[in-house]
């Protein structure tokens, strides 16, 4: 018999790796997110994606969700809320404002049946999670702060965020670990795609083979300040200081007590270790500290690739259940 994942552990996917079928509109958006259900039960939900309505999500769109999702034995796990700082270019949202712009967004997701929500690390900040608490329990919700990339424990723009959760002591109140902070190496489509551009041999040769060297990192500042990565490539190229990380499953020990969901980021599935040895390392840390929760499968790739996203979730479910079970 093949080896499984722990029980306490739900693999979920992402709605987000249908955002190309989503953006070309062939079908409508709740008919794909619905579709997900044919692969993977649970569902989590980037609401602003599928709610015309979002970020005040109207009930007829939220029930009409759940309703055609339940049709096919599926269920929304987390829901992507966002919380605009800002009511004009130069006018900040109070404390209040900034309470009143996610408690809709909240009511939504108890609403569609998920069990939490989702906010960058350290956005909502200490005070305004102090005032979402009450509404937390009230609708038995989890608010997850995502950290990802480079945001590893001990950051100094993420250490203070990770305090305030700990110190509010508060299951409602946890954090969402996006393993694209576990990267080995860099994803060979995507190195493909830089060697087209005419990123300098050097380099490549670097991200290549030393990803994880700290030099490296210096050598992709020192050509993004030069001036000399092209213009058509420059927001692809901020990949390498901001969403793909150089940490090690260990690195997160200290911070499981806090830790109640994951995202399995993927960018392709050229493994050779790429890919399946995060999980398996991430297995171990998860068996050893006892995790419950939700591991979702969020295909990062199709910035730069065409792949259809139901091939590319339902084979990265099969590697991923494969490489945590062997690993744990």
């Amino acid at each position: 018999m093949a080896a499984e994942i722990s029980a306490d552990w739900t693999l979920c996917a992402s709605s987000f790796n249908w955002a190309p079928d989503i953006v070309a509109a062939g079908r409508t958006a709740p008919d794909i997110v619905s579709g997900i259900a044919d692969l993977v039960k649970t569902v989590e939900l980037e609401p602003g994606l599928v709610w015309r309505s979002f970020p005040d999500p109207q009930d007829e769109e939220v029930d009409g969700l759940r309703q055609s999702l339940a049709s096919r034995g599926g269920h929304i796990s987390i829901v992507g809320a966002s919380l605009d700082e800002f009511t004009s270019p130069t006018t900040r949202r109070s404390l209040l404002e900034r309470l009143e712009f996610l408690a809709p967004q909240l009511r939504a997701a108890h609403r569609v049946g998920a069990h939490g929500v989702r906010l960058p690390i350290g956005q909502a900040g200490p005070d305004l999670l102090t005032l979402l608490q009450p509404m937390l329990h009230e609708l038995d919700l989890v608010l997850f702060e995502e950290i990802q990339g480079r945001q590893a424990p001990g950051n100094p723009g993420v250490e203070p965020a990770l305090d305030a959760i700990a110190a509010l002591a508060d299951d409602h109140v946890r954090v969402l670990v996006d393993i694209s902070m576990l990267m080995p190496a860099l994803p060979a489509t995507y190195l493909e795609k830089l060697r087209q551009s005419g990123i300098p041999a050097e380099l490549l040769a670097r991200l290549e083979h030393d990803w994880r060297d700290p030099a490296t990192l210096d050598a992709v500042t020192a050509l993004l300040r030069s001036g000399q990565v092209p213009p058509r490539i420059h927001t692809l190229f901020m990949n390498l200081l901001i969403r793909f990380g150089r940490s090690e499953a260990a690195d997160l020990q200290g911070i499981m007590p806090l830790v109640g969901a994951f995202h399995l980021k993927f960018w392709d599935l050229d493994d050779d270790g790429r890919v399946s040895q995060p999980l398996r390392d991430l297995a171990g840390l998860l068996s050893r500290s006892g995790f419950t929760g939700t591991l979702t499968s969020e295909w990062g790739g199709h910035e730069w690739l065409q792949d259809d996203p139901t091939e590319m979730t339902r084979r990265h479910l099969a590697l991923a259940e494969a490489a945590l079970s062997s690993g744990s």
